[in-house]
């Protein structure tokens, strides 16, 4: 009996992983059969001259390239504001939060977690009009007030894989510095951080994947379909979600939607080369790491 099970285990895994795959494959095979007919120069920059849009010199109206500019801004900047806070975060649960204080954190991170992109960003949206009421007629859904929505919503990520990673580093590394003299502060800076470095690492690569992908937060807080490159963090901006959700509600013949098309095509080709350098960075760390060791 208990071998009929271990088999129909192995098998039901293999089925899982295989439906997995099958369904990814399928949606890309599906994207590059719409998409990449669409794909060309004037997707990207309209009728402007390429290396007069690549320049800034003029702007491009009815191309990509604002809404890919935008794009890559907005989780560069989101993901530079989540980190130190979800590193420092993470620290203090791992190294100094102890009893009933952890488990409310825990607690808190799991709701933060848990909170639907859209509350989020009704609150950046919220923030915003609270900002314009009571500081500056300046203040408006804009750049900034979206990447710090989006940093927050990424947050619980970059907590959780610091935490982890500095609580699953051996005991034995953990007390040596600690035991020839270093304090709390340099083991932590000198010993833990180096050797979790890869596992913060996968949780900065998840969250450059959910601040690309997300739609109903940037919609909020200050995506705008023709808005073009942000010009400062006060401005309005340009995303390729906010314009693929655009287009696929609202296109008027098939030529638009094959737009969308190409757009998704586009979005995924960005979110793989932020993942393939965050990748790179990862080995990079861990070699080093391991090489100092």
């Amino acid at each position: 009996m208990n071998r009929f099970f271990e088999i129909f285990f192995v098998i039901w895994s293999w089925l899982s992983a295989l439906c997995l795959v099958g369904a990814v494959a399928a949606i890309l095979g599906f994207l590059c059969v719409k998409g990449f007919p669409a794909l060309n120069v004037e997707l990207i920059f309209g009728n402007t001259e390429p290396l007069s849009a690549l320049l800034l010199q003029k702007q491009v109206f009815d191309g990509l390239f604002p809404a890919i500019v935008g794009t890559l801004c907005l989780v560069v900047l989101s993901v530079l504001l989540a980190v130190p806070l979800g590193v420092a975060a993470g620290i203090y649960m791992a190294e100094y939060a102890v009893g009933y204080v952890k488990t409310c954190c825990d607690f808190l991170f799991d709701i933060l977690a848990g909170i639907p992109s859209i509350v989020i960003g009704l609150f950046g949206f919220t923030l915003a009009v609270f900002l314009h009421k009571n500081f500056s007629d300046q203040v408006y859904p804009c750049f900034l007030i979206s990447s710090i929505s989006l940093a927050f919503l990424v947050l619980p990520y970059i907590v959780r894989s610091t935490q982890i990673s500095l609580e699953e580093i051996d005991p034995a590394i953990r007390n040596t510095a600690l035991a020839l003299g270093a304090s709390r502060l340099q083991n932590i800076i000198h010993v833990l951080l180096p050797r979790a470095l890869g596992g913060i690492c996968s949780g900065v690569i998840l969250a450059i994947g959910r601040c690309a992908e997300d739609t109903a937060v940037i919609m909020l807080t200050g995506a705008v379909a023709i808005a073009g490159i942000p010009r400062s963090i006060l401005g309005q901006y340009e995303a390729l979600p906010f314009y693929i959700f655009y287009i696929s509600s609202q296109y008027a013949d098939q030529a638009e939607l094959m737009r969308g098309y190409g757009a998704s095509l586009i979005l995924i080709m960005l979110c793989t080369l932020l993942f393939l350098v965050a990748f790179l960075v990862r080995k990079r760390i861990a070699y080093q790491a391991f090489y100092k060791a």
